[in-house]
This record gives structure tokens, C-alpha cells and sequence, in this order.
């Protein structure tokens, strides 16, 4: 039986000796038999010689470098493709997803759960505009989208052989991986914990706009409800409409005088045209993703791989 763990990283040097430090014994401790695979989007600093130096005294340290920086999500993919475990961990690098937690979600594993996901109670060091976008995010999420995607849970999770081919045989081209691993089922379960602090230096992730992207990618690649949603405001815009026209009538046949000027029409073009702009926006949202997909272009190139059989 054997342990994949895989640690998307970019300009992580200071944190990858002390990850390594913490991590080894735990997976001695609980498989045995496992392999730690880098994927690195090309750093400017030593993050890919740190780890080549330590690959030289542990052979189960593997790299996989890409030819640029094509992201965290395609990243973690990447390194889904190549593990050879009959399970797999998703980890960050800096420590806020404890590698202490890998024992409880291996024996989970064991129990016969094929996905376990670490669940955060708290979020320290995250600001109140990141812990707010999270949870209104995981609302809309699992209101209108065709999965369920338990609240506060990242990509820090073990997924079983068979989650691990059915993801790789997903033509997806988002890479969003809590919401692949929901619409592939089987056996899922949840392992609570409390989310401590970057061990180093400053997250490479825009929390803000990083966020935001990840929200789209689960609104608009599992529901097409912000669809049905255009539609039912243009009905409902229309019926007021008509209704506005029906009570003008009626006045102007009653003798009723009624103000009709500048600001009126101002406010009703300026809301109409709200509307078709944000309209046509979400329409480009799926029309942009239904581009990308059929394409069809690799998710990432592998420039180097360090450790991996021919």
C-alpha cells in the first residue's frame, strides 16, 4: 500500500525544509511505502534546488517542473497524473494544512472512505473579507450548482485510487478540483480541523481575486442557473414593463396629470442597460469556458520530471 503526496509550490523556499522535516515521519509512521511529489510552476528563487538537494539523501522526493507557471489547480493535476499511490494527499506546502492530520485521513482511508477531506474550523491569519467571501461562496455554490461541496474544505484532501483515475479521465480544463472530486461520488467523509498560520514568508495567492475565480469556476462549470436566472429577470423586467405602461394608460384615460420627464427615462436606460451588460457578462462567462474547453490544449507542460519512471 502506497501514499502519494502531492505539494503544488511555487516560491516556497522557505518552507520546504521545515514541511519535509514534519511530513516524512508521519508517512513512515502510517504507510510505510509513499513518495512526495514537488510541482513546481518555475520559481525565481531556490525553491527547485532545495528540493533536488534533498531528493539526494530521500529518493521517495519527487519533482515535477513545469515548463511555465500555469497555476495551483493545473499543478495539482499534474501531479495526479503522475502518482503511482494507491492513494493520494493534496498539500500546501506552508503548513497552514498540518501534515499531522495525513494519520487520521490515512485511517479513514483504511475504514474504506475514498475521499477525506479536511474541514477548517478557524482560519487564522485569514482577514474578515476572505473568511466572508468563503462563506457566502460555499452558500451560492451549493444552492444553484449540480454538487454538493462541504463549507470550508480546500484542496487539502486523500482520495482514493479510483477518485484519483476518474479525475484524470475528466476533460475539465478549470481545474477545480473540489468540485471535480463532488461530481465524481463514492464514499466521502470530513476530518475537522483548526487552520493555523502561513509557517513562512507571503502567500503567492491573490485572496481576493483568487477567491473570486475559484467561486466562478464552481457557479458557472456545475450549474447553469445564473442562466435560467437572465432569463427569469428578463421576464420580470418585461412584466413590470408592461405593468408601468398599464397604469399610464389608465391615468392618462382618467385625466390623471403624472410627471413624465428627463430623470425617469435616465433611470429606466441606466437599468435596462445594467441588466443587458450584466446579461451579456455571464453569457461570456460560459461562452469563454465552452472556448477553452474545446480547444482542448494540455492543462500543463512537464519540462522536467525528477524521480518518475521512464
Amino acid at each position: 500500500m502506497e501514499l502519494s503526496v502531492i505539494v503544488p509550490v511555487y516560491k516556497e523556499e522557505a518552507t520546504v525544509p521545515e514541511f519535509l522535516r514534519r511530513v516524512r515521519p508521519i508517512l513512515q509512521k502510517s504507510v510505510g511505502d509513499f513518495e512526495i511529489i514537488f510541482c513546481l510552476d518555475p520559481s525565481p528563487d531556490r525553491t527547485q534546488e532545495i528540493i533536488l538537494e534533498a531528493r539526494k539523501s530521500d529518493p521517495s522526493i519527487k519533482l515535477l517542473a513545469f515548463s511555465r507557471r500555469f497555476g495551483q489547480p493545473m499543478a495539482t493535476l499534474g501531479g495526479l497524473q503522475y502518482c503511482r499511490g494507491d492513494a493520494a494527499v493534496v498539500i500546501d506546502v506552508d503548513l497552514q494544512d498540518p501534515p499531522e492530520l495525513i494519520t487520521e485521513m490515512v485511517a479513514k482511508w483504511k475504514e474504506g472512505y475514498d475521499v477525506v477531506m479536511a474541514q477548517r474550523r478557524t482560519r487564522t491569519g485569514e482577514p474578515w473579507v476572505k473568511r466572508l467571501m468563503a462563506t457566502m461562496g460555499y452558500r451560492v455554490i451549493n444552492k444553484i450548482a449540480n454538487v454538493e461541496i462541504p463549507p470550508n474544505t480546500g484542496d487539502f484532501r486523500l482520495m482514493s485510487r479510483r477518485i484519483i483515475d476518474e479525475i484524470n479521465r475528466l476533460k475539465e480544463c478549470h481545474g477545480f478540483l473540489r468540485g471535480m472530486v463532488a461530481l465524481v461520488g463514492f464514499r466521502q467523509t470530513l476530518v475537522p480541523f483548526d487552520r493555523p498560520a502561513r509557517f513562512a514568508g507571503a502567500t503567492n495567492y491573490n485572496r481576493f481575486f483568487g477567491s473570486l475565480i475559484i467561486g466562478f469556476n464552481g457557479i458557472f462549470c456545475f450549474s447553469t442557473y445564473a442562466l435560467s436566472l437572465c432569463t427569469q429577470i428578463g421576464f420580470l423586467i418585461a412584466g413590470i414593463s408592461f405593468l408601468v405602461a398599464l397604469i399610464y394608460f389608465s391615468m392618462k384615460l382618467a385625466g390623471v396629470p403624472f410627471p413624465i420627464g428627463n430623470p425617469t427615462i435616465v433611470i429606466l436606460i441606466l437599468f435596462l442597460g445594467g441588466v443587458q451588460l450584466i446579461s451579456t457578462g455571464i453569457l461570456g462567462e460560459y461562452i469563454g469556458r465552452i472556448y477553452e474547453e474545446v480547444k482542448q490544449r494540455p492543462k500543463f507542460i512537464v519540462e522536467r520530471a525528477v524521480g518518475f519512471d521512464p
